[in-house]
């Protein structure tokens, strides 16, 4: 029997809370959220839905009759059994509850409950999840009720990095990315804000910054559009928090002040003072650095602490010889540098702290220039397994994310014009290519001691935009970010501790996809329809 839904409405109960943001737009609610999120579900629904026909054997019958018995779903109880706590727009990973129950019963009732309005978020999109558009009336049924579900979060972090200064996306992509996001149930849109070849961020307090720093006037986010993207990400369970990369990556202020660089683009030889160029980076030991540095964070640290729990100061690939061409310094010496480094740290965690957030790194500040790091603070690993596994002996919370797994932009060939001696085939340095198959393989906790895994607050799947655009940045992104998704929330392991089916996944990721392409999203294919088609699982198994 088919399971329809006419007339849908819901009913909402005991989901207010008290909580507040002082966010200049609107004032956010757990209800308004929870109400928000109810409108997006009939949407999915009857909007955005598809026809399932590549998941059964051809020209076969599996759709309910259109004139023949069913039953309608016409009312939706949601059941909030706890108010909000304050944290609820901004949380530290693992705050909010975000587990919740969900059921269909053979009568058509549907109830969802959860201890938290994000849990109510996560299981709207879960039943978006189980109905199907018809190819005949148009009308969306469910082939699986009645059904109960139980359902929760392996990981409180579970982020998507994306890299917004090496290319310029407009506001309104980064919102259409944070709609995927929500219904992917990530959690977390880091921003890499800022870098060497771009500074796309208006600083009010320093407005040259963007003005000759940005690729050209237009192509920079202004407060209010960063301010409408947290608040976006807010209302969709998807906390966005900003990252400036100091002291590296930082070349692209030497266009408003280059007296605050040092080695700032020097050709050809870039790769002696940086991992890709332009070269350049904040001088270590400047006053003016410091005032420089005391300006960012007073102007911008207030406004998005309205928004978010962390900020990241970065600390990634810092070069030692590029110091050779700082005259505050003049030495690539590690005991000469280190000292430095640990101040500039301070001092930077010393304003994240005052504004109210947490500070996040690289994981090089930690384990490569050994620096003392507050228990607070959170190191990024991504360069290897035994990064996180380091960090985590240490004592300090941790994000996951090897590169040699999650990076998306890896393995599409190298974007650098080849020199006379290069030969092909002209690889990143990357490669090859983290197709789905491999993103579901990896696993956060591998060699994480059992007593220890509470310091792995979850993961990042990456996008840097050395060759990504608005123009293909679905394709490239979806849908292998998903399978990262399915990572961070059911875990790489089963029930028993067994490895996941990539055989199970492939049908799995194949329906999203569709999902996906049906809600605007240019997602890549995941297999030609005939793979799903045989009626009893795949007929594609191969090596």
């Amino acid at each position: 029997m088919g399971y329809s839904i006419a007339n849908q409405t819901a009913s909402l109960t005991n989901a207010s809370s008290n909580a507040t943001t002082n966010s200049t737009l609107n004032t956010a609610s757990s209800y308004a959220i929870v109400q928000a999120a109810i409108q997006r579900t009939q949407d999915r629904l009857f909007e955005d839905n598809f026809v399932p026909w590549k998941f059964h054997p051809r020209n076969s019958d599996f759709e309910p009759p259109s004139n023949g018995s069913r039953t309608y779903i016409r009312n939706v109880s949601i059941q909030q059994n706890q108010t909000d706590s304050a944290a609820i727009l901004k949380p530290l990973a693992g705050e909010v509850n975000e587990q919740y129950t969900l059921s269909i019963s053979t009568a058509g009732a549907v109830e969802i409950t959860a201890i938290s309005s994000i849990g109510i978020l996560r299981s709207l999109e879960t039943f978006t999840q189980l109905f199907y558009r018809h190819s005949t009336n148009g009308g969306v049924y469910s082939p699986y009720a009645p059904v109960s579900i139980v359902d929760g979060p392996k990981f409180g972090h579970r982020g998507f990095s994306m890299d917004v200064a090496r290319t310029y996306y407009p506001a309104s992509f980064i919102l259409h990315t944070i709609d995927v996001l929500a219904s992917n149930k990530f959690n977390r849109l880091h921003l890499h804000a800022t870098d060497s070849q771009s500074w796309p961020l208006d600083i009010p307090a320093l407005p040259n910054l963007s003005r000759k720093g940005a690729y050209r006037t237009g192509l920079s986010y202004t407060r209010q559009q960063l301010a409408q993207i947290q608040e976006y990400g807010m209302y969709r369970g998807v906390e966005v928090y900003i990252e400036i990369d100091t002291p590296g990556h930082t070349a692209s202020i030497a266009h408003s002040a280059p007296e605050l660089i040092a080695a700032y683009n020097i050709q050809p030889d870039w790769g002696t003072y940086a991992n890709e160029p332009p070269s350049g980076g904040l001088k270590l030991n400047s006053s003016a650095v410091y005032t420089f540095l005391n300006t960012l964070w007073e102007d911008l640290l207030p406004r998005v602490a309205s928004y978010s729990a962390y900020f990241h100061t970065g600390g990634d690939e810092v070069n030692l010889n590029s110091y050779l061409f700082d005259d505050t310094v003049r030495s690539n010496d590690t005991s000469v540098l280190q000292p430095l480094m640990q101040q500039f740290v301070d001092f930077n965690h010393g304003y994240v702290r005052a504004a109210g957030m947490t500070p996040m790194v690289w994981e090089e500040m930690l384990l490569e220039w050994n620096l003392t790091l507050g228990k607070d603070v959170v190191v990024q690993a991504w360069l290897s397994d035994a990064s996180v596994a380091e960090t985590v002996a240490m004592g300090h919370k941790v994000i996951a994310g090897n590169y040699n797994y999650w990076y998306l932009d890896c393995g599409h060939g190298s974007w650098l014009d080849p020199l006379s001696s290069a030969t092909s085939p002209f690889l990143d340095y990357c490669s090859p290519l983290k197709n789905w198959h491999f993103i579901y393989t990896y696993d956060p906790l591998y060699n994480i001691p059992p007593n220890s895994s509470h310091l792995v607050l979850g993961a990042e799947v990456y996008l840097w935009s050395e060759r990504v655009d608005p123009v293909n940045f679905d394709q490239v992104v979806w849908p292998r970010a998903a399978a990262a998704a399915e990572v961070l929330w059911a875990g790489a392991k089963d029930e028993e501790g067994r490895n996941r089916s990539l055989v199970d996944a492939g049908g799995r990721l194949g329906e999203w996809r569709e999902r996906l392409v049906g809600r605007g999203v240019g997602a890549a294919v995941v297999q030609m329809p005939f793979c799903r088609m045989g009626g009893n699982g795949s007929q594609c198994l191969g090596s």
